[in-house]
């Protein structure tokens, strides 16, 4: 492998604030709350979480009369939103003989939905950074995915009743500001160099990820922020533009 891609998923891969928001504005709530108590310091990132999947599981219950489950929390988010470009940008990264990466904050349903797009030739098997057997069935014939995963959003246990319920503790795999960890993760399994890793990403959060890699672009920025910390910034909504400047430092 010629190096590694890391993407960020919302308002990157998807076209949204985010696969949470998503849910929020099909049940009609609001995380304000929570957010604003993150943001104040009253609260930390996995506690945020907590908070917001429980909102969830209130308005799941208020709109549909119904407890939360993984079915239905996957129903929630199965539509979200992808930006213009996704499948080419990653499609093309593979065929340049890059690895490639998604790495965010938002819900793993998505994030590995995307993944079993860009299926390889081994039949699925439980690995870091690997999707699901559910994903795998519905979307890629039972095969692996040919990317790496790593997302944060629900983990479920299985009822007597036969559902998968939702549990409280939330999935809390990646930090917000500390993305550059799973990139170092990621490049030690694979031996890539920091000269070798493009980060892909929108906000404050991915920081750390442009720190961690020999390009790092600024893609639909959520704010000015992060722009003075990537090499490349793009505003247009195109991912198509993100493979161009990933082929330009493949050539540089």
């Amino acid at each position: 492998m010629r190096g590694l891609v890391c993407l960020d998923m919302d308002r990157v891969l998807v076209d949204h604030l985010s696969t949470w928001q998503v849910v929020y504005d099909k049940l009609g709530v609001s995380n304000k709350e929570a957010f604003d108590l993150y943001n104040s310091g009253k609260l930390n990132e996995w506690d945020w979480m907590k908070l917001d999947l429980e909102l969830i599981r209130n308005g799941c219950m208020e709109l549909y009369g119904s407890e939360l489950t993984d079915e239905i929390l996957r129903e929630l988010v199965d539509d979200s939103p992808l930006m213009a470009g996704w499948h080419n940008l990653i499609q093309g990264c593979l065929d340049l003989g890059l690895k490639v990466a998604i790495i965010s904050g938002g819900m793993q349903h998505t994030a590995r939905k995307i993944a079993a797009s860009f299926p390889s030739d081994e039949d699925h098997k439980k690995r870091l950074g690997g999707i699901d057997f559910l994903t795998s069935k519905l979307y890629c014939e039972g095969k692996d995915t040919l990317l790496d995963v790593f997302t944060n959003g629900w983990t479920s246990c299985h009822h007597e009743s036969g559902i998968r319920r939702v549990e409280k503790t939330g999935r809390y795999q990646v930090e917000m500001n500390g993305k550059s960890s799973i990139v170092n993760l990621i490049s030690s399994r694979y031996g890539f160099k920091k000269s070798e890793i493009v980060s892909v990403g929108d906000s404050a959060g991915d920081i750390t990820m442009f720190n961690s890699s020999g390009l790092g672009i600024c893609f639909n920025p959520y704010n000015d922020v992060p722009k003075k910390h990537a090499d490349v910034v793009i505003e247009e909504k195109n991912l198509n533009l993100v493979l161009d400047e990933i082929r330009k430092f493949l050539h540089s």
